[in-house]
């Protein structure tokens, strides 16, 4: 083998070893590249109990129970599909029934989504886009495009 031949088959060597390894990483990755799944996505995936993921929907109106110390249940919905979700801590100011949100945990055996984090919308022209991306997407919400955080340039007298 010349030693063109040798560096040809090196360099193709190492491209197909690198080939393989972002491979192996994006089907490890598969499941847990979405940011979050709707209540209608978590049903029809049958997630196993224990698995962390994140959870996105609407904080459905009047489901809200504060309990003893800050234990809360509530159910987020995506106009869909509803799951109840227990919470113990303190919630977001701006957490309140109606709005967007975002809940990460994972499944219970009992079907009761135990969150250790919460997120909220904050301000009233505000969710989290992938929410509003999936509600949107399934004709569920109807709520004002997301405003602009920039600002106009001050102008210099």
């Amino acid at each position: 083998m010349t030693r063109k031949q040798r560096r040809s088959v090196l360099i193709g060597g190492c491209m197909a070893v690198l080939a393989v390894a972002v491979g192996l990483v994006l089907f490890a990755l598969s499941d847990s590249i979405v940011f979050f799944y709707s209540p209608s996505e978590v049903m029809a995936k049958e997630l196993a109990p224990g698995q962390r993921f994140r959870l996105g929907g609407l904080v459905e109106d009047g489901s809200v129970e504060r309990n003893r110390g800050t234990t809360v249940k509530f159910v987020i919905t995506d106009k869909a599909k509803d799951l109840p979700v227990t919470y113990t801590g303190v919630l977001p100011d701006l957490f309140r029934e109606g709005q967007g949100v975002v809940a990460e945990g994972m499944l219970g055996p009992d079907g009761v989504f135990q969150a250790d984090k919460v997120l909220a919308k904050h301000d009233e022209n505000y969710m989290p886009p992938e929410v509003a991306a999936k509600l949107k997407e399934q004709g569920l919400w109807e709520g004002p495009e997301q405003v602009s955080r920039e600002t106009e340039p001050s102008k210099v007298n």
